[in-house]
Formats: structure tokens, sequence, C-alpha cells
């Protein structure tokens, strides 16, 4: 199976991503990475943007798709059968829920959910439960669109943030490709 694995700025959940990353490599899995602009700009207290780019070529053994020019084949050239958005930031969740692709990760969104295939969002916000809530719940309504169970990461100190349980990524992926939500989507709080 071939996975977009398409990363936006929650930074702190970087080193959870590349671990999954290289599990799903080793099950066999060709993953194409996909990133934010973001992801390719910024350094920061959780490590360099470049050296984190590095890690990604080097565990997928793929070039990345950094760039709209780059993303834009993937939907008509067929290229991808379940593309995860993982992590998958407030920003990110709310332009595919509202159609706009000003990056190499909407744009993967936008071409991928054209074929009607498997598109899987792995939550990570701060304000998934704020103004964010009507881009969740847009989501969650349309055809294709698969969620990697999320939790309140800390309801007392962040009220409405959501973070998805990464270790359900690889599950979720297959349930997806079998046209199936994992459940439960809402998991109670550590």
């Amino acid at each position: 199976m071939n996975i977009g694995l398409a990363i936006t700025g929650s930074f702190c959940t970087y080193a959870k991503i590349l671990e999954i990353i290289e599990n799903l490599v080793k099950d066999g899995y060709n993953v194409i990475p996909i990133v934010s602009d973001a992801v390719v700009k910024y350094d920061t207290r959780f490590g360099n943007a470049s050296a984190f780019l590095e890690k990604l070529r080097t565990l997928t053994g793929n070039e990345i798709v950094t760039n709209i020019v780059e993303a834009e084949p993937l939907g008509p050239k067929n290229m991808i059968d379940v593309l995860a958005v993982a992590p998958c930031t407030g920003n990110t969740l709310s332009k595919i829920a509202n159609g706009i692709s000003d990056d190499a990760v909407t744009m993967s969104a936008k071409a991928h959910m054209r074929n009607y295939k498997p598109l899987v969002i792995a939550v990570s916000s701060n304000d998934a439960l704020g103004l964010n809530m009507a881009n969740l719940s847009k989501l969650f309504n349309a055809k294709e669109v698969y969620f990697v169970p999320f939790r309140q990461d800390d309801p007392i100190k962040k009220p409405k943030s959501l973070i998805s349980d990464l270790k359900l990524l690889k599950k979720t992926i297959q349930m997806a490709e079998k046209k199936q939500q994992i459940q439960p989507v809402l998991l109670a709080s550590d």
C-alpha cells in the first residue's frame, strides 16, 4: 500500500510520528512524505527543520513533497491509496474543511479526495473544541474522511485542545482502506 503521510506544524508530535513512519516502513508500506510550509521553514525547540526533513527522507527512502506543484499530480496520477494528515493542525483542518489548497498538504488532500479515496486525519489542535469545532464537524460528515481517535490532552489547562492517539494511526489507516471508521473516536483523557 502507498501511504501519503502529510505532516503539518504540530512540532511537539514529530518524534512520535518518526517512530510511526519507521514502523510503517518496516511493515512493508511505501510512505510518501508530504510536508506543510511550516515544517520546511521553522526550527523550533523540538528540533531543526532540515534535520527533520533528512530523517523523513532517510526513513521513507522517498523524496519529500514540499510544495503545491509537487503535490498536485498525486491525485491525477493516482499515486497513493490512503492519505494521512498526521499531525493535522487546526489551521490545516480548517483549510481542508473549506476547500483551501495553499500548500503541499492541503493540495495533496484536495487532489486525493477527488479520487474518493480515504483521507485519514490525526487532529493536533489547541482550538479543535473552539472555533475549529465547526471544521471538525464538517469533516466528520464528509465522505471518505476518517479520524484517528482523539482526546483532550489537558482538559483543565487547555480545555479546547484535542490530540489524536498516534499509536492508532496504522489501525485507522487499515480500517479506512476498508471504508470503516475506527471506534471509538472519542477517547477518555489520560
